[in-house]
């Protein structure tokens, strides 16, 4: 159960801080002179904890009288609900708001942020100062979208459906492969990595 509280917790922080970089980044494009953040830490820590509450209490009421050994490489809400021999049907509608609320709802605030950023990109006369503000946004999208697909397609179905096979490769995207990705997604930014990687592939001429 601490497992769970705090993968949730991490998981709910993350999606919603996506979503803040994608506004701070908005406001440094477009609101440069009024550059402040959506929410502060203390907001992004009150929405995450009231969701790893909120699933972690109900997973305490359900019943396991089955095999206890969890088909997965952690505890995660979906291969804990399809061992409970409980009514599941309250923790499923729960697990759904929250997917819709803090997964498709940052998702979609994110992709607005962005389009309003593309809007005010396209409104720069150089093109070096297109280019500048791209690349500040391009890093974060990336991450973003290999995010949250993945989550979005673990939590949005029934216990019933849930494949242990299938299902830990597709946690294993957004528990290890994005994360892992993070740093050198965004060390590409840094100009010195870009010319080390440029040096790598580029053969030398004799």
């Amino acid at each position: 159960m601490a497992q769970l509280f705090v993968f949730t917790w991490s998981l709910g922080a993350e999606m919603v801080l996506f979503t803040t970089v994608a506004y701070d980044r908005y406001v440094a494009v477009g609101r440069p002179l009024r550059y402040r953040a959506i929410m502060s830490p203390r907001g992004v820590l009150a929405v995450a904890v009231t969701n790893s509450w909120v699933h972690t209490g109900l997973t305490l009421h359900l019943r396991f009288c089955g095999p206890n050994a969890i088909d997965h490489f952690f505890c995660e809400i979906p291969p804990l609900l399809a061992l409970s021999c409980s009514p599941v049907w309250v923790n499923e509608v729960m697990v759904y708001v929250a997917d819709l609320t803090l997964a498709v709802g940052n998702f979609a605030l994110t992709c607005v942020s962005y389009g309003f950023i593309v809007a005010a990109v396209l409104r720069i006369r150089s093109a070096e100062g297109k280019r500048k503000a791209f690349s500040t946004c391009s890093s974060h999208l990336v991450v973003v979208s290999l995010y949250y697909a993945p989550v979005i397609y673990t939590y949005i179905r029934p216990a019933s459906s849930y494949s242990f096979q299938r299902d830990k490769i597709v946690a294993a995207l957004y528990t290890l492969v994005t994360p892992t990705l993070n740093p050198i997604v965004y060390s590409f930014r840094n100009k010195e990595m870009q010319a080390g990687v440029r040096r790598l592939f580029t053969c030398p001429r004799h």
